[in-house]
């Protein structure tokens, strides 16, 4: 294993500094605009530029890495990224801003495209899960480095986003001086939306819903924290507990999601989630190390709805199928982090900051309503279901490509570049789909 992660130690290094850039990027945003007093709308505008530019990047960003190779792709991007973030610092203008925003989220995708598929072509398949594990680990470590460097800064003027850029430079070292060689990139799978809300409409609508929540945490949860009367040190450690606490709790949820129902998991889940999140509505002030613990577990919940839908999809999808899934999930997942913050924004624009919690109770009771074991048919159960559990990031600051290192996934096997049989695609199968929620 010590060969296998050494042998990709530059994209790691790549990918964490990469993390830590854009970790801190978005708690920046909702931390600096608050202290501006802009409203909560422009707060969850902003993030939703950033993950649209996402969305629509991770398609395109293919054309380009095919056409010019991995490293100039690499670093066409990283220049554009960094320029849309200085550019902030020199122009005051919002709707400038929501501008630039979505071209730093057109750039950054790249970038992870890049990273992902050089993982992904030159890993065995024996040593994927590895592979894969390790890269979520650091996703997920440079992510909470990206929170707590907020805290460097006493006074949120534009410093942060020259670390940002910072970042994003250096982040360009490792892979320019990469010896690996270059690999082939795959053609992303068509995007086969219609199949894939036939087969496992409940799994859509949980990453659909888990999109809406971590979309609203990293536009939202800085200013709910900076409303309860927390300085920016205290905003940073509160997100990051959150992060944390989501990345611990999924190898012990892994284990209990392998071993009973995952629909009742993904139930108690969004129960758990639904109860806390009543008690931040507003009613009631509570101390900081009380706010700390309701971020651990608010986070080890909200950030596990993502895996544990994806496994349940995965359940119910044919194995040579499963690199189109991935598409269709990251797909439907971005687009509820684009509306998510954007709902909850107006909402807080209108009532008050403790609405992104009662935001979240909604979107949870949703889940506790429309998840049942009765709507589970059993009809496409995979073969090898129940497929292992395996920890995903935790936000979709990724791209399509990393879901092929999935260990629960053969690439070399998949069929999802095909055009889906009409056999498969029977008007039972459509029927049942338009009827479930």
């Amino acid at each position: 294993m010590q060969k296998t992660l050494g042998a990709f130690f530059s994209l790691y290094l790549a990918t964490l500094v990469l993390l830590i850039g854009s970790g801190l990027f978005n708690t920046f945003m909702g931390v600096h605009l608050t202290d501006q007093n802009v409203s909560e709308t422009w707060v969850g505008a902003m993030i939703a530029a950033y993950y649209l530019g996402l969305v629509f990047g991770a398609r395109k960003s293919h054309k380009l890495t095919i056409g010019v190779g991995h490293i100039r792709a690499y670093a066409a991007s990283a220049a554009i990224a960094t320029t849309a973030i200085m550019a902030q610092a020199l122009i005051d203008n919002l709707w400038v801003w929501l501008g630039l925003r979505f071209g730093a989220g057109l750039a950054m995708v790249t970038q992870f495209v890049v990273l992902e598929s050089w993982l992904n072509e030159q890993t065995e398949n024996e040593s994927r899960g590895v592979v894969f594990a390790f890269y979520m680990l650091v996703s997920g470590v440079g992510t909470v480095f990206g929170q707590l460097s907020l805290t460097v800064f006493e006074q949120m003027t534009y410093k942060p986003l020259i670390f940002v850029a910072m970042c994003f430079v250096m982040s360009l070292v490792p892979v320019a001086l990469t010896r690996r060689i270059h690999p082939a990139l795959q053609v992303p799978a068509p995007l086969a939306f219609r199949y894939y809300m036939a087969r496992v409409p409940l799994s859509m609508t949980v990453l659909f819903i888990a999109g809406l929540i971590t979309g609203a945490f990293y536009g939202l949860a800085p200013v709910y924290a900076l409303h309860q009367g927390l300085d920016s040190a205290q905003v940073a450690l509160f997100l990051a507990v959150s992060v944390a606490a989501g990345l611990i709790a999924q190898w012990p949820l892994g284990w209990l999601a392998d071993r009973i129902s995952r629909v009742l998991m993904i139930r108690i889940n969004s129960l758990i989630l639904m109860i806390l999140a009543i008690g931040l509505w507003g009613w009631i002030s509570f101390p900081f190390w009380a706010l700390l613990a309701f971020s651990a577990v608010l986070g080890a919940l909200q950030f596990t709805l993502y895996p544990l839908g994806t496994a349940f999809a995965n359940d119910n999808v044919d194995p040579e199928r499963r690199v189109g899934l991935s598409a269709v999930v990251y797909m439907l997942y971005g687009l509820g982090a684009c509306l998510g913050p954007l709902a909850a924004g107006v909402l807080m624009r209108y009532f008050s900051s403790g609405v992104y919690f009662m935001f979240v109770s909604g979107c949870s009771a949703v889940l506790v309503l429309v998840v049942r074991q009765k709507k589970v048919k059993g009809q496409h159960v995979s073969e090898d279901a129940p497929t292992q559990y395996v920890p995903m990031p935790e936000s979709p600051q990724s791209s399509t490509v990393v879901a092929s290192l999935d260990p629960r996934v053969d690439a070399e096997a998949d069929v999802s570049h095909e055009p889906v049989p009409e056999e498969e695609m029977d008007p039972a199968i459509l029927e049942s789909a338009t009827q479930s929620p």
